[in-house]
């Protein structure tokens, strides 16, 4: 069984078609040499977005961790001793106190 040309399924090329079935020419700009074009403005915005994240990842959530672990680990211990002992913990100034535990949480930096 053969098939014909008229018969296929394969429609021939032509000649002014084969213009815009063919890959785009040099002249276009492809996808890698787009970041070559991206504005000075937009280079200097993620680079401000990276170093605002970095200091994010690096200085202050650490620092507000251990400022709120040391806060929350006091007070459990102050309820453990409440309830193991016959103790009452008083915190006489509390600005004192919140003062003493933010100078702690900085100065292993």
């Amino acid at each position: 069984m053969s098939l014909s040309n008229s018969a296929s399924f394969i429609e021939p090329i032509d000649s002014s078609d084969s213009e815009i079935d063919s890959l785009p020419s040099s002249s276009t700009v492809s996808t890698a040499d787009g970041d070559e074009y991206i504005s000075d403005a937009e280079r200097e915005w993620r680079e401000s977005l990276q170093q605002l994240e970095l200091m994010l990842t690096m200085i202050v959530v650490p620092v507000m961790g251990k400022y709120f672990g040391r806060k929350c680990a006091y007070w459990a211990w102050a309820r453990f001793m409440e309830w193991k002992y016959p103790v009452e913990i008083v915190v006489t100034s509390p600005k004192l106190f919140k003062t003493t535990g933010a100078i702690e949480a900085a100065a292993s930096l």
